[in-house]
């Protein structure tokens, strides 16, 4: 009996995700709850566990396609032994239409494994590709090799580039930028998918033999966005080939998530931002000492945590700022919870996880949340629950140098605060000018429901506590 696993709505909504790796192939066993592919959704990486027992029978769809939520993406017989139509997938067609009753029912009771599994069968459509189109093409392909290797390629080469040549997704960016035509390159990795060496052999005619180690310069504007959150397309810096003046970057995943979300949030909420300048040495110096502290013991201890324990502060003494617009009901919905979100740069573009509950923890309980939550950016693991339902987020420029921004809000939230780089500066200190650790700090709000006076008054107060960060204690 083969059962198939559909691509399931990993993040409330979404519509498609993108497969960036298969950890099974044909013919493995698999066990229920075993991962068997990681899928790049609008929001994160998420890994996708088999919801059922049995033997690999199909991957339908190669790593790098975006396959639609609901569009079957495995099947697996959980039968025991694999039909015959099974091992001789390229039969002919009266054997292939065997399985007909054999992809059926969904499995009962065992869906909700990850958020969104269950959906009802997708009613979107998408553009036609079969792995057996791709797949049938393989043997084409390695035939090509071969005559390549004897001289000429064959006759039956011209059918293969009608399919979609397979390629991983950074193959697919090296050979764009290169200005190779994947559908030309003769595959010469296993079940015909080109690999990076087949794509530098096709540039080799049309430049220079060390054309391409020979230009460092070109490659800065590939690796700057990594020290920013932007681009996610291009995690890693491929050579630009000479001669080549643009290069295109699909936009999909976490970027075309973020710039939809921030375009939205821009031309509907009617942004207001306020800048204040504040000496936080007193910070600096609580920093150092909460290092040594023994309730810190191995926790990360540095200026964003207590800039969080600030806001914290700030919202319990004005908690109409913790609030969000409903349009639909024509309603300010206070939130009587802080869901404090930490804008992350990462390898695929800028995301906002949040830290659920942060007003109920304590100093250390802050700390441990928020070190497990860059962690986590960073190594691509955020789930999409880990980025819903925030109420207000810090975003911290000031590890990038930058004095200070215009922080866009979050969508649906009512403010966001940017705290730029700690410097020493000149500072008038008890009545001289001395060199003092300063920084400058944004908060922009939606103007619709907070005023002029509660967005300067919760900034006020986060200058306060980290100018005074006693005022942690007495304004508990």
């Amino acid at each position: 009996m083969i059962r198939e696993f559909k691509m399931p709505d990993v993040g409330e909504g979404l519509t498609e995700a993108e497969i960036l790796k298969w950890y099974v192939q044909p013919g493995d066993t698999v066990t229920d709850g075993q991962v068997v592919c990681e899928v790049e959704t609008a929001k994160a990486a998420v890994e996708l566990p088999c919801p059922f027992d049995g033997v690999v029978h199909e991957l339908r769809f190669p790593e790098g396609t975006t396959v639609d939520v609901g569009e079957v993406i495995i099947s697996v017989n959980v039968g025991g032994d694999e039909p015959a139509a099974a091992e001789t997938p390229a039969a002919a067609p009266a054997p292939a239409a065997a399985p007909e009753p054999e992809a059926e029912p969904e499995p009962q009771g065992r869906q909700p494994v990850l958020v969104g599994y269950g959906v009802a069968a997708s009613s979107t459509k998408r553009r036609p590709r079969k792995q057996a189109t791709a797949t049938a093409a393989a043997p084409a392909a390695l035939a090509a090799v071969q005559g390549e290797l004897n001289g000429r390629a064959p006759a039956p080469v011209a059918p293969v580039p009608q399919a979609r040549p397979l390629a991983k997704p950074p193959v697919r960016k090296l050979a764009k930028d290169l200005g190779v035509d994947l559908a030309t390159v003769v595959p010469t990795g296993p079940d015909g998918i080109v690999t990076r060496e087949d794509v530098h052999k096709a540039a080799a005619p049309a430049q220079a033999p060390a054309a391409v180690p020979a230009q460092p310069r070109p490659q800065a504007p590939a690796a700057a966005p990594q020290q920013q959150p932007a681009p996610a397309a291009a995690p890693v810096a491929e050579p630009v080939a000479a001669g080549v003046r643009e290069t295109r970057v699909p936009i999909k995943g976490v970027r075309k998530a973020t710039a939809q979300a921030m375009v939205g949030s821009a031309f509907t909420a009617p942004h207001v931002t306020e800048f204040v300048t504040v000496d936080v040495t007193r910070t600096m110096r609580l920093v150092e000492e909460l290092k040594t502290d023994r309730d810190m013991a191995g926790l990360r201890v540095n200026p964003l945590l207590l800039v969080a324990r600030a806001l914290l502060v700030a919202i319990r003494r004005h908690p109409e700022i913790n609030a969000s617009w409903d349009e639909a009901a024509q309603e300010i919905v206070v939130k009587h919870y802080v869901n404090l979100g930490i804008a992350a740069a990462t390898p695929r573009g800028l995301i906002v996880p949040n830290i659920k509950d942060a007003h109920a923890k304590t100093l250390p309980e802050l700390a441990t949340a928020l070190g497990e939550l860059v962690a986590t950016a960073r190594e691509g693991r955020t789930t999409p629950a880990a980025m819903q339902g925030g109420t207000v987020t810090i975003t911290n420029v000031g590890v990038f140098g930058v004095d200070t921004g215009t922080p866009i809000l979050n969508p649906g939230e009512s403010a966001i605060l940017a705290v730029g780089a700690i410097k020493l500066q000149p500072w008038v200190h008890k009545g001289k000018v001395k060199p003092r650790h300063v920084t400058t700090l944004a908060l922009s709000f939606d103007h619709r429901l907070v005023d002029g006076e509660l967005g300067s008054k919760v900034l006020a107060d986060v200058a306060a506590v980290l100018e005074q960060p006693k005022r942690l204690i007495t304004w508990a």
